[in-house]
């Protein structure tokens, strides 16, 4: 736990309490961040302008002496954080909530994450799995996302439960290091065994603020390798191994091959995913995206061991395969 003390300062009636200034003592656990990611983390609420107007003034101190906000925090250090009023707001309730865990440790958390759930609150969402298991888990020091998983996409999610592996598999994912495969069930007459997609993805924001990715030639380099694994009439079944980890990859690399997922809302077939929410003659009804996050191979940041980790095709998933019929493959 943190230790707080107040400085002195003058008396406020008790009706407009005056924001005080803190004294943040950090813990084996927070050390090796830089000072303004720990602020922007700690000051929930504050613009990121004013964290670092704050840092630039010499108003945070470490070990009473001024720091930039590039400087890394060590286990003792005592931060000054002085005295923001944040605006009030309503206190947003975060109800707790547990997941299916698929592997957990002293060091990490694992779950399968449902579709429909967003990995963290933001974007018009109070809350998100992040939230929900910090608030199922009060005593835990440390949680923190590893990577996310869009809102619609079921499946493998991995959670630090400490900041060394946090760190370390950061360091394996930026190295490519860590092996993450996909279960898509793509529309249209899909031919090959195996297919490599190499098309480069930019990042851009609608007029309504909503974020897209489209193919650019001056964009990220970005890699999938697709293999087939069921073919229907209409659908093909694929494992999609990510080569680069591009936000919408599988996404935007199978819809601007002819091969959108079905149920995609953002890059998809509108008119047949309004089709497939119903069920007709030939098939059952979809309502989700057919994206799940099967499979995930790391190093243990602790001991070394090699780990491969795997989540069952999400049941909706898997009924609407059972209602296509026998594969043609």
């Amino acid at each position: 736990m943190n230790k707080k003390t107040p400085e002195n300062g003058p008396q406020a009636s008790p009706a407009q309490v005056l924001p005080q200034a803190q004294f943040l003592t950090i813990t084996e656990e927070e050390a090796g961040q830089r000072i303004d990611n720990y602020l922007l983390r700690i000051c929930k609420g504050v613009p990121k302008s004013h964290i670092y107007r704050i840092l630039r003034s010499g108003e945070v101190r470490v070990n009473k002496g001024r720091i930039d906000q590039l400087y890394r925090l060590v286990e003792g250090d005592v931060v000054r954080v002085p005295p923001i009023r944040l605006a009030e707001k309503t206190e947003t309730v975060v109800p707790p909530c547990e997941f299916d865990i698929i592997f957990e440790d002293t060091h990490l958390l694992v779950i399968d994450k449902p579709a429909g759930v967003a990995v963290h609150g933001g974007s018009g969402v109070s809350f998100g799995v992040i939230e929900q298991l910090r608030a199922s888990r009060p005593d835990a020091k440390f949680l923190e996302l590893v990577h996310r998983l869009d809102r619609d996409t079921s499946g493998l999610l991995l959670l630090a439960k400490k900041r060394s592996a946090l760190t370390n598999l950061h360091e394996q994912m930026r190295d490519g290091h860590t092996d993450k495969r996909y279960l898509t069930l793509a529309v249209g007459d899909w031919k090959n065994a195996r297919q490599h997609v190499k098309l480069s993805l930019r990042k851009y924001s609608t007029p309504d603020g909503e974020r897209r990715v489209s193919v650019s030639e001056d964009g990220l380099p970005s890699h999938t390798v697709f293999s087939l694994l069921k073919k229907y009439a209409n659908f093909a079944l694929l494992e999609a191994e990510l080569k680069t980890g591009r936000t919408h990859q599988i996404r935007v690399h199978l819809a601007s091959s002819g091969f959108p997922i079905a149920g995609d809302d953002k890059y998809g077939d509108f008119a047949l995913n309004k089709a497939l929410q119903k069920a007709d003659a030939t098939r059952g009804a979809l309502k989700r995206m057919f994206l799940h996050a099967h499979q995930i191979t790391f190093t243990h940041p602790e001991t070394g061991k090699a780990m491969t980790l795997r989540a069952p095709l999400a049941a909706e998933c898997e009924r609407f395969l059972v209602s296509l019929g026998k594969p043609l493959n």
